[in-house]
């Protein structure tokens, strides 16, 4: 079915102001000020949109889609992701990875699950291997499973956390050049997503490895970078060279206002384009709590909310609408290899929208082009849910 989204104001993320939108199938293939000559048509289901704002689903680079956790034992195991929580978030694409556990949680069970997501009705891709180093793989090869078996587009590893392994960064330029050369042989981003902790060395694997290899800094991206000041001053170093940063959401109020705080912290550092900064949930990922001796003594976890509520936090503290969205949008598009597709309102892209309301509550839902939530009500779920 053909459907005509009327009276949208339209940030794609730029602001457009008022336009219509007709959406064919999974694609977006007419933006005009008035497209009524399709309203009569046969199978067009019309939306008015009364100036509600509709802007691009949101990408999340950073889920743990069949849950994280065990640091506190097989009881701290944190469930499976679901449909519907994605949707009522504004989330129309994911990229799925391992966190602390890659034991008991299976690369082939992650690309089970993110081909799952993708059948239900957003788009959902995954990244081989977790925190440990060597890596851990199906095929025995990052190389291998990013080439041969989709939806996997790159690697995941960890640095300066007492949880990882401690890649050095002759390690991580070994890693990163096979990303690089699989995603050249395979048209995937051969992204490396490095978890980072409050270890003392920070960044510095990251610098020894752009220092002393010729890997594109686009290919790095440190996340958690919420931490400190000092690791945001790091990032803010690697932006300038031209790199990546990935800042969590979090997953209370008030981590949720310290670390949007951190993001802006980060924007006012001399040299720091906001096309460089991404923002992603860390949902179903565990959020432990440890004591001087490194030992858990608390643990929850993320949800995928939270994304939306830091968009909302940083546009009541002065950062634009436009700009907000594009930590979820433009730059995770780019760092996918998906500019013009996903994170955009435009001719031929993906039609993933999001409507908000006056208040910037979430309204509305297009997932590749269905119906996935409308005026606050859940259209599509899971296939257990």
């Amino acid at each position: 079915m053909i459907k005509l989204l009327k009276n949208a104001n339209v940030y794609a993320p730029d602001p457009l102001g008022n336009k219509d939108i007709l959406i064919a199938g999974e694609k977006i293939c007419r933006i005009q000020e008035d497209l009524s000559i399709y309203e009569n048509l046969p199978d067009v289901k019309v939306y008015d949109l009364e100036g509600r704002y509709v802007i691009p689903g949101y990408i999340d680079l950073h889920v743990h889609i069949t849950g994280g956790g065990g640091e506190k034992g097989p009881a701290s195991r944190v469930p499976e992701s679901q449909l519907s929580t994605f949707l009522m978030s504004g989330i129309t694409t994911v990229v799925g990875l391992l966190g602390t556990d890659g034991i008991t949680r299976s690369v082939e069970n992650l690309v089970a699950k993110a081909r799952a997501l993708t059948e239900e009705g957003i788009t959902a891709y995954a990244l081989t291997s977790f925190y440990g180093y060597p890596p851990s793989t199906i095929t025995e090869s990052v190389e291998k499973d990013i080439v041969m078996i989709p939806p996997i587009i790159g690697v995941k590893t960890a640095a300066s956390d007492h949880r990882s392994s401690n890649i050095t960064g002759e390690e991580l330029i070994r890693l990163a050049t096979s990303a690089r050369r699989a995603g050249l042989l395979s048209g995937a981003p051969g992204l490396v997503t490095i978890h980072m902790g409050n270890g003392k060395k920070g960044l510095e694997p990251i610098f020894y490895a752009l220092d002393h290899s010729d890997l594109p800094p686009d290919k790095l991206l440190p996340t958690h970078m919420h931490r400190n000041h000092e690791l945001a001053e790091q990032g803010a170093k690697l932006v300038r060279r031209g790199g990546y940063i990935d800042f969590t959401a979090g997953c209370d109020d008030d981590e949720l206002l310290k670390n949007a705080e951190t993001v802006l912290y980060t924007l006012d550092q001399p040299g720091v384009e906001l096309d460089h900064i991404t923002l992603s949930s860390d949902a179903y990922g565990s959020q432990p709590r440890f004591d001087a001796n490194g030992k858990c003594v608390g643990l929850t976890y993320a949800s995928p909310k939270f994304l939306h509520k830091t968009v909302q936090i940083l546009v009541k503290k002065g950062l634009p609408l436009e700009r907000s969205i594009r930590l979820l949008t433009t730059t995770p598009a780019y760092l996918l290899g998906k500019t013009g597709i996903k994170g955009c309102i435009a001719v031929n892209a993906d039609a993933d929208l999001l409507v908000l309301d006056d208040h910037l509550e979430i309204d509305g839902l297009f997932a590749k082009g269905q119906e996935a939530l409308w005026k606050k009500r859940l259209k599509m779920k899971g296939t257990f849910e």
